[in-house]
């Protein structure tokens, strides 16, 4: 039979409730009570915002357990709206108020078990204490700020910071119909997590009409005849009806403190492994105490609600002898934003950079589950691991699905000690609705493995640097992706083309590759390192680049409307007919711009076509195809857990005569009449850049010219005796050019040959491949290849052939030709 004692419990929610319960489960005989100074001893405060956005409607689902059914089930006295104002550890008493009378008691104990939680942090400022600005702790302000929302339903509301409670708030009031703005100090939202992958919900933030302001703070608040005007500190003000101050909790020590309890250097109660405090009769549970970091070893307060149920447990075991001990916090946790989740354990890269422990990264971009099934997703992991032994540090994941199932698996294989090798060999459930027979965390293993075992080296952004002469910067994506957008100082060589060109590449430089994601570029080094050459590869490609370097466009903040959706077409007519609509979800980047492409052709200039999409990044590049493409982007909204799309194909003039500004007036005509290098470089970086700007190119090659056409090696064709002097006379194809002015022999060439190389510009070669993967017209003069020798099988394919009539024609579309 169990040791009768009396045991005292300061606070409920998680931690407190759990010991008490727990307490009672290892004895009948004991004697609990728990004071709450509150009315609710036990809610779920996690599930606060949720009601507050009306997801959960009936608010008694929240109460996880009554001071009544505590005392029925349990036998324990609940006293609520009870504070406890004083210790007395030499006596081992508590002081206790009756928050209604004013009424005092004094209580013995033989255990005291604090749990008194995490207050919300409300800074000294001008206005803090006006009407309607709220912070969000308990069912009482969850009331309150609900009663605003109902009644007043304000136009905006102020968000301070951007954390956990930040986030859901936003998304809770912004789902309501209602106009948020939301203030971060930091440059990014969600802290704990890397900023690359805050990066992806900023976009989800602003997609969904979020006002973000980040790296600026509230300076006052100050009442308005209607409402409230916030002003920050960037010097704008913003007005509002009601503030939510969510910029984070601190550890509520006062009791404890004043009772001679350790503190600690992070401001919480200091406990050991038995979550004994400095005085071994009083325990410590929950947000106010300070825990060891699993992956660091160092103190840390991490308010999170399953660490402190474990934690009350714990508590309760060994008030009652039981040698049980807390094995320290990974930090495992979710929260969700809009269509988006964003889950992390262990440490981050941050957290790893201050501890000063040694760490190598990678990122994996797969679908949350086969890619030919509806509904998959992209998924964005990183994995942070010891750069020697391959063990697990931490791990952060994005994304529409699937985020919670691979960071669970992490954490426990970040708390079972495994290594990323270890990821590689897990088994883990595969059907296609649910994953993929190579797991997203099996990816992920292989990634990292690979860099461990030295298969291929990996570099990061910050190791970029476009003028170092010692490296070399190579896309190995295709033309078209490479024209969407490029790191600064890349060259374009498509890793199905690689083993042909390698002698394009220099031998005394390293070869920085990139790719999308990271798979053609890691292909692309075993391509290289097994030639001789040294590679490494861009971890995550493009897509982590276009992250960390804060290159992900920023979507215009939609209006404050009750439906949710980003007008883009401002002033102009939104309702367009749609004739088309297209699912493609499950397409990964650059696979919806792609479909976007071939689908709109189907339908006529002025009738629209609706896509939906999965992808995040498609939101930001389909605004950059339309303006490129002449066709109009009507809306970017939220729909099913994806991002919808309405384009309207823009209107076709082929034919007409350009009188005034249109579309068609874009289209150029360049005749290029020389075969010097650098005549013909210029007329396709011409030619590209135009049909990058969206016009329709047409080049057309005469005499000389025709030179730039032929292919490089000797094609067997009939010709008479002056065809082929002729033919021996030029020069084949674009790598026999000379320059028209300083060749010196070829000297001069080879000499701007190197220095393009070392200002990463392309070859001639290579614009050449562009141009044709960008749509540009190559028409070679019939005429002049009559009177030349050259025949048909001689030019490069994608050439057509062509006379004056069809060259006026071309000519007559727009209002530039140039002649080279």
């Amino acid at each position: 039979m169990s040791e009768s004692k009396r045991i005292l419990i300061v606070g409920g929610v998680a931690g407190g409730a759990s010991a008490a319960a727990r307490a009672r489960r290892l004895s009948e005989s004991a004697e609990i009570i728990l004071f709450e100074r509150g009315e609710h001893i036990s809610f779920a405060n996690c599930g606060l915002p949720y009601h507050i956005g009306e997801v959960i409607t009936d608010r008694k689902k929240l109460l996880i357990q009554t001071p009544e059914a505590m005392q029925k089930r349990f036998r324990i006295d609940v006293r609520t709206f009870t504070e406890v104002v004083r210790i007395d550890p030499e006596q081992k008493q508590v002081v206790a108020r009756n928050v209604k009378t004013g009424e005092e008691q004094v209580e013995a104990y033989d255990a005291l078990v604090l749990s008194p939680g995490a207050a919300p942090i409300r800074p000294p400022m001008e206005g803090i204490d006006s009407r309607n600005v709220f912070t969000l702790r308990n069912m009482a302000d969850m009331d309150a700020i609900k009663k605003v929302v109902d009644t007043e339903k304000p136009s905006n509301t102020v968000v301070v910071g951007g954390g956990y409670i930040g986030l859901e708030m936003g998304e809770a009031i912004r789902e309501r119909g209602l106009g948020v703005t939301m203030i971060e100090l930091a440059q990014q939202v969600m802290g704990p997590a890397d900023p690359e992958m805050a990066a992806l919900l900023h976009q989800q933030l602003q997609l969904h009409g979020v006002d973000l302001r980040l790296g600026v703070s509230v300076a006052a608040i100050q009442e308005e005849e209607n409402g409230l005007s916030v002003k920050i500190s960037s010097g704008d003000t913003v007005s509002c009806g009601m503030v939510v101050l969510a910029i984070g909790v601190k550890p509520e020590v006062t009791l404890a403190s004043d009772a001679g309890l350790k503190i600690g250097e992070r401001g919480g109660i200091v406990v050991d492994r038995h979550m004994r405090t400095s005085d071994p009769s009083i325990y410590a549970v929950g947000d106010a105490v300070e825990v060891t970091d699993f992956v660091t070893g160092a103190s840390t307060l991490i308010p999170l609600a399953g660490p402190a149920n474990r934690q009350g447990r714990i508590a309760a075991d060994n008030i009652f002898g039981r040698d049980s001990v807390y094995k320290c916090t990974q930090g495992t946790a979710i929260c969700k934003v809009f269509d988006l989740a964003i889950g992390m354990t262990g440490a981050s890269e941050k957290v790893l950079k201050r501890a000063k422990m040694a760490y190598e990264k990678v990122y994996v971009h797969p679908s949350s589950h086969a890619g030919y099934y509806p509904g998959a997703a992209p998924l964005t992991l990183k994995v942070l691991f010891d750069p020697q032994s391959g063990k697990l540090l931490g791990a952060q994941a994005v994304g529409k699905d699937g985020v919670d199932k691979r960071i669970d698996v992490l954490a426990v294989a970040l708390r079972a000690g495994l290594t990323v090798y270890d990821l590689e060999e897990m088994e883990l459930s595969y059907a296609p609705p649910y994953g993929s027979a190579k797991d997203p965390v099996n990816y992920a293993g292989f990634a990292a493995a690979n860099v461990l075992r030295g298969d291929v080296g990996i570099f990061h952004i910050e190791e970029l640097d476009a003028e170092d002469p010692a490296k070399l910067i190579v896309d190995v994506r295709t033309p078209k992706e490479f024209g969407t957008g490029q790191i600064p100082g890349a060259v374009n060589i498509p890793v199905d083309d690689l083993r042909e060109r390698l002698d394009e590449l220099p031998r005394d430089k390293e070869i920085l590759a990139y790719c999308g994601v990271g798979l053609r570029g890691y292909l692309a080094c075993r391509i290289l390192s097994q030639n001789g050459f040294r590679c490494r590869n861009l971890t995550g490609g493009m897509t982590t680049y276009k992250a960390a370097a804060g290159k992900l466009p920023k979507l215009e903040p939609e209006k404050k409307t009750v439906t949710p959706a980003v007008d883009v077409a401002s002033g102009v007519d939104a309702a367009s007919e749609i004739k088309l609509e297209v699912d493609a979800c499950g397409l990964q980047c650059p696979g919806p711009i792609m479909r976007l492409a071939q689908e709109i052709q189907k339908i006529n200039p002025g009738e629209a076509l609706s896509i939906t999409v999965n992808d995040p990044g498609f939101a930001s590049d389909v605004g950059g195809w339309c303006h490129s493409t002449g066709n109009r982007l009507v809306s970017v909204k939220p729909a099913n857990g994806g991002i919808q799309a309405v384009i309207e194909r823009g209107q076709e003039t082929a034919g007409a005569a350009c009188s005034e500004p249109s579309a068609a007036c874009k289209d150029k005509t360049i005749v290029v009449f020389s075969n010097d290098f650098d005549r013909a470089m210029a007329a396709f970086i011409i030619a590209n850049g135009a049909a990058a700007m969206g016009s329709r190119v047409t080049l057309f090659f005469t005499f000389w010219g025709l030179n730039i056409l032929r292919k490089n090696e000797a094609v067997p064709v009939q010709k008479n005796l002056v065809e082929k002097m002729f033919g021996w006379m030029m020069p084949r194809g674009a790598e026999k050019l000379q320059l028209s002015k300083m060749n010196m022999g070829g000297m001069g060439l080879l000499m701007m040959k190197d220095i393009m190389r070392k200002k990463h510009v392309a070859t001639l070669p290579e614009l050449i491949e562009s141009a044709k993967q960008n749509g540009v017209k190559l028409v070679a003069c019939a005429m002049s290849m009559d009177l030349m020798g050259i025949k048909r099988e001689e030019l490069i394919d994608g050439v057509e052939e062509g006379g004056v009539a069809m060259y006026l024609d071309h000519a007559e579309q727009g209002r530039v030709n140039l002649f080279i």
